[in-house]
């Protein structure tokens, strides 16, 4: 059989994401990096933006869009979120929509596209989408799949139907870490071990797991111990954290409480390791469009709590874990746009997780019960070789 020559952006060639859904998914397929003009684009922009020492050239709409003028010598193009204006035939992952554009996005989640007439940009990305070099857009979820949905149901005709008939969802991959969920016994020499990993830690509800295991660990006395993976990285757009935040977050790492067990980054290896050796996993996060760290804890047979959020109720619940219901838009976004908003979404996470995790400690036998579960649903729902044997029918049907 002829290998497959399959392009994937230079930039994005390592990326966590992309090693996740594209990059070596295929035995018999060989993986290209390939350059284009928004690629250089990009990278001037970037360096711009560091001589001037603020953000003046945006990039978001350049890492969405790929034109290489068909130099680059791939038997097809592969994207995650983006688009091509090239013939070469191509297909992309998305999360949330395509074209992914800040005026596609701003006016999906804001007004909407009715009696709105779309932009030069977006116009040219439904072009592109609609072109016979693409092949298959292929949604994260189920969710994401809806929000293309909605949005190609209030724009022409013209655009909607050839687009739609392209549209799949397959969800990630994910391989079985451990075999087995093993109980154990804990007390206060042995406590439960909750994990928490996301750079984006006040995005992530970093913040709300702060205070409820000072709350509950150094208050109360419950035999539970937090480790966190992050950089603490600032992300303002939902949790409109600050340099305050930072401060604050950063003393209490470093009064270094007994309850707390802080990495600030570890090489992924290590990640998995901490959480086959975790008993819950936890992501009660503001925003999120999927949630790859609830496969990876799942696949150790680690219980997660999570909010509601876009497609983590695809990927979790009561069953296999703990879902945490918050308010949210017709697009599954959780509502923090103002700051009651804000507020009231904080405190119902904290909510939430305070009662979830004394119900933890006065139940902790549910911990290896909703870990088996959580296994099980990684075999049957997240098989590489299903996942390898759909992708190899998305490609050879765009290359027939």
């Amino acid at each position: 059989m002829e290998r497959m020559r399959i392009g994937v952006l230079a930039y994005r060639m390592d990326f966590y994401t992309n090693l996740r859904i594209i990059v070596n998914q295929l035995p018999e397929a060989d993986y290209i990096p390939v350059k284009d003009i928004f690629s250089y684009r990009r990278a001037l922009a970037l360096k711009l933006n560091r001589v001037i020492g603020k953000p003046l050239f945006q990039t978001f709409d350049l890492n969405n869009q790929f034109e290489d003028f068909d130099l680059n010598k791939v038997d097809l193009l592969h994207f995650s979120n983006g688009i091509s204006y090239g013939k070469t035939p191509w297909v992309s992952h998305f999360e949330t929509i395509l074209p992914r554009f800040t005026e596609v996005l701003s006016q999906a989640k804001d007004t909407h596209w009715q009696n709105v007439e779309p932009g030069r940009l977006t116009l040219r990305g439904l072009d592109a989408l609609r072109s016979p070099a693409c092949k298959q857009i292929i949604g994260w979820s189920e969710n994401a799949a809806d929000f293309q949905r909605k949005f190609l149901s209030e724009i022409s005709s013209e655009y909607s139907e050839s687009i739609l008939a392209k549209l799949c969802v397959l969800q990630p991959a994910q391989e079985i870490l451990v075999e087995r969920v093993t109980p154990r016994e804990y007390d206060q020499q042995n406590p439960i071990r909750f994990v928490f990993v996301g750079a984006g830690f006040f995005r992530k509800g970093g913040r709300e797991l702060f205070w409820t295991f000072e709350k509950l660990a150094a208050e109360e006395g419950l035999p539970i111990h937090l480790v966190v993976v992050s950089s603490l990285r600032l992300e303002p757009y939902a949790a409109q954290e600050t340099d305050e935040d930072l401060a604050w977050a950063r003393q209490i790492i470093a009064g270094k409480p007994q309850w707390l067990e802080y990495y600030e980054e570890l090489p992924n290896p290590e990640v998995l390791e901490l959480l086959k050796n975790a008993d819950v996993g936890l992501l009660p996060t503001w925003a999120d469009t999927y949630g790859l760290s609830v496969l990876e804890a799942q696949a150790s047979g680690c219980p997660v709590i999570t909010t509601d959020v876009r497609a983590l109720p695809e990927i979790n619940n009561n069953r296999v874990g703990w879902l945490i219901r918050v308010p949210k838009d017709a697009f599954g976004e959780a509502i923090y746009a103002t700051a009651e908003n804000r507020q009231d979404l904080s405190r119902t996470i904290q909510a939430e997780l305070e009662e979830i995790i004394r119900g933890i400690v006065n139940n902790p036998s549910v911990i290896a019960l909703k870990g088996q579960a959580a296994l099980e649903r990684i075999r049957t729902e997240h098989d590489p070789q299903a996942y390898a044997e759909r992708l190899r029918q998305i490609y050879q049907a765009a290359l027939a």
